[in-house]
């Protein structure tokens, strides 16, 4: 587009061959009629170079450059918006990978629970409801293991969806060494470095550059066109436009044209006020935007701080419930409880294991949402 808007600068070359038939060819010269030749040819061939044309040609010129930048700036918002999905779909498979891991590690407790259950049984000291409940409690866990281990499946196909592998390709993913940090930094550092980096920022900022070169664009009208033209014209009543005695042979000539239209019902004032209403939406749009952005920013350092602090807070549950199951598992063995302690204590650690691997790979997704309102990857 810019190759094309660059030829409005440059000359332009035309030419054109015409026949002209007279049905009457008389013609009156002074009081005396005069017969002309019926046929007539001519043959001419122009070169034209606009000099001024109100700003229309470096505008539309401006214009497409604009396009370029614009262009540019909307491919770096798909690399950012890329790296995010990416690491979202990495972070998604770590999560599903410790969903399995909790769920095996259930299942394995699960069938512990039940096998103490049908010793006690098989002697007499326990009554087949507790048996019944234990291994009912064993089947669900290993229905939840067959789901979390589909999830798995699933979020290796979506992660090789985003990097254009075939879905069923195998995935290897390794958990980031340290697997979490600490992120500090000021809310306002961070909003200020994002107005600046964000393409979206830069793409707003050339839309407005390019809503200026449409209104200037739009005035040209206002102004008259000044071209230089040069002909060259052969003329005759034969085809090979040779001359005759009602024609010139040649005619060169060199003009300077000046075109103004200087009246068209307020179609250019129309045309003006629409690329300026166009320029104060888009000056809204900025508005808007940063004001989205500054929103990105926050949620990105709460979901931080909401991870870095549940981090701590569930390592100590998790702690907590293999002591708490511990106790309720020998207390089972004393037969000073029932077995829906134990199956509770088991239920709880269980969830305990997830909100913590949870809460660490809610981490990482967060800090690549802060990345990616930083506008940076």
């Amino acid at each position: 587009v810019k190759n094309q808007a660059r030829t409005g600068f440059l000359p332009k070359l035309s030419t054109e061959y015409n026949y002209t038939r007279l049905g009457n060819p008389t013609r009156n010269v002074g009081r005396l009629p005069v017969t002309v030749s019926a046929d007539n040819f001519s043959w001419r061939t122009a070169l034209r170079q606009p000099l001024f044309q109100g700003f229309e040609i470096l505008s539309q010129y401006e214009l497409a450059k604009l396009g370029i930048d614009q262009s540019e700036t909307e491919f770096e918002l798909a690399k950012l918006d890329l790296a995010l999905r990416v690491k979202v779909a990495y972070f998604d498979i770590l999560i599903a990978d410790a969903a399995v891991d909790v769920a095996e590690r259930d299942v394995a407790a699960r069938k512990s629970n039940a096998d103490v259950v049908r010793s006690f049984y098989k002697v007499g000291m326990k009554p087949i409801n507790e048996l019944l409940q234990a291994e009912v409690e064993w089947a669900n866990a290993q229905q939840a293991l067959v789901r979390t281990q589909n999830d798995a499946r699933l979020a290796r196909s979506v992660f090789n969806k985003i990097l254009n592998r075939p879905v069923n390709a195998p995935v290897d993913v390794k958990v980031p060494d340290p697997l979490w940090e600490p992120i500090k930094g000021e809310l306002d550092e961070y909003i200020k470095k994002a107005l600046v980096n964000r393409p979206e920022m830069k793409l707003i900022n050339i839309n407005l550059d390019q809503a200026d070169q449409s209104i200037r664009l739009a005035k040209s009208d206002y102004y008259p066109e000044v071209s230089f033209v040069g002909e060259y014209t052969k003329e005759g009543d034969s085809a090979d436009v040779s001359g005759s005695n009602f024609h010139q042979a040649r005619d060169p000539k060199a003009l300077l044209v000046l075109t103004w239209t200087f009246w068209e019902w307020g179609k250019t004032r129309h045309a003006i006020k629409e690329q300026e209403s166009f320029k104060r939406q888009l000056m809204d749009t900025k508005v808007a935007i940063e004001n989205d952005i500054r929103l990105e920013v926050r949620e990105a350092l709460l979901a931080l701080d909401t991870a870095e602090k549940n981090i701590p807070t569930t390592r100590t549950a998790v702690k907590q419930g293999e002591e708490n199951l511990r106790v309720e598992e020998e207390r089972y063995k004393a037969q000073v409880t029932t077995i829906t302690e134990v199956l509770l204590a088991t239920t709880r650690l269980t969830q305990a294991r997830v909100n913590y691997f949870g809460a660490l790979y809610n981490h990482n997704v967060a800090r690549a949402q802060l990345l990616r309102a930083l506008g940076e990857y």
